[in-house]
């Protein structure tokens, strides 16, 4: 499951990060940016992109963090803020111009996906057969494959995020997970979900 999960952070620190104190939020970053790039990454295919947003939704986190009220875990909160600077730079009328361009041209400029799936040790066939595949999925069905296979995120919540409905989180899933099984063939369990923990936390980007 996500590693948003297994933030920990005490109430002490905390409350130093949110009023400001450098050491504190020098360790609260050392806490979440892992599972935070590999969200962003994961949402968006561009790895420039990937960054700019990464680096928006820590800003965020920090400017945020003194109404953190602890109502939901604090991983929960984190991702939600990050799951929402990645939604609001697709939603941009300049980022929906720039992938139709580069649809139209047939080219994703995005960095080699292989390179952080190779450096593994050992290199595994599968994650990098899921890796290519995923690439080939548009955003949205690819993030709401994402968010519920490997971050848990129910249809409902979901929905929420998108500003949708659960019907609509069920069918981009479904969508996803069909495609996903045209590109991997006999290799996909049809009765399991397709992005497995064990693959999933190997194959995010560090």
């Amino acid at each position: 499951m996500s590693r948003f999960l297994d933030i920990q952070f005490d109430l002490q620190s905390l409350n130093r990060a949110a009023a400001g104190d450098r050491e504190a939020q020098r360790l609260l970053y050392e806490q979440v940016a892992r599972p935070m790039f590999a969200l962003v990454c994961r949402v968006l295919r561009d790895r420039t992109a990937a960054e700019d947003v990464f680096q928006d939704s820590m800003i965020a986190v920090l400017k945020h963090l003194p109404g953190y009220r602890g109502d939901a875990p604090l991983g929960a909160w984190v991702r939600q803020i990050t799951l929402n600077q990645c939604l609001a730079h697709l939603r941009s009328p300049w980022q929906k111009a720039r992938r139709a361009l580069r649809d139209w041209v047939g080219a994703d400029g995005e960095e080699d996906p292989e390179l952080v799936l190779l450096a593994l040790d050992p290199p595994l066939a599968e994650i990098i057969d899921v890796q290519r595949a995923l690439a080939e999925l548009a955003d949205t069905p690819r993030a709401v494959l994402w968010l519920h296979d490997v971050e848990g995120l129910t249809h409902e919540e979901i929905g929420a995020a998108f500003g949708r409905s659960v019907s609509f989180s069920k069918s981009q899933l479904a969508r996803a997970h069909a495609l996903l099984r045209t590109q991997l063939g006999d290799r996909a369990d049809v009765q399991q979900p397709l992005l497995r923990p064990e693959i999933a936390a190997q194959g995010q980007v560090s």
